[in-house]
């Protein structure tokens, strides 16, 4: 992809966030988006096939989920990556993006892509805890995901908390009176004594 396009897409992809974010998948159009980012609007469909292609777009920036879970990452990477992300100062774009992923759209096929986007993060944060492990049924595997998600609604939570509505003490706190509390909270859930 052409520099010019990479620029093109990626004002297309801020421009959505933006739109979708406050004003909600439904009633924001690609025409409002194109020119927000001020490009044509048949650019989406080539980007990103279409409103929904773009919608999905928005979800896969880099994100704390996937700052933090890669595929292949083991858990004191994960820990590390979440604690890191919850503790660093709050952004405009962690508000819209907890937007993005926590807002319902009314619409079936956007509202699977959230959830489908949920799990993918749940997922790759129950492969960083199950490496560690040894052994372990099917049974051990649905309970290790249920875990991880607690875990991941805990970092939604707290992101929340913190950028959002921004609930004092808790917004301003210090790196220490978070880190140690949050890191205590998904080790219990995740497993793994203090590294």
């Amino acid at each position: 992809m052409s520099k010019d396009a990479a620029a093109t897409r990626l004002a297309l992809v801020q421009a959505a966030r933006r739109r979708f974010a406050f004003d909600g998948y439904r009633a924001t159009t690609v025409r409002d988006i194109a020119a927000d980012a001020g490009v044509n609007v048949a650019l989406i469909n080539r980007y990103f096939g279409s409103k929904e292609g773009l919608f999905r777009a928005c979800l896969d920036r880099a994100t704390p989920e996937q700052e933090v879970a890669p595929s292949g990452s083991d858990l004191e990477r994960v820990l590390g990556g979440l604690i890191r992300h919850i503790i660093r100062s709050p952004t405009d774009e962690d508000s819209m993006q907890l937007l993005l992923l926590l807002r319902g759209s009314g619409d079936e096929a956007v509202d699977r892509i959230r959830r489908d986007t949920l799990r993918g993060y749940a997922e790759r944060l129950a492969g960083a805890a199950r490496a560690g492990r040894t052994g372990g049924s099917s049974q051990d595997d649905d309970d290790l995901l249920v875990r991880a998600e607690i875990a991941l609604s805990v970092v939604l939570g707290m992101t929340m908390l913190r950028t959002s509505t921004r609930v004092e003490p808790l917004a301003s706190a210090d790196v220490e009176a978070v880190a140690a509390p949050l890191e205590d909270a998904l080790r219990a859930l995740l497993g793994g004594g203090r590294g």
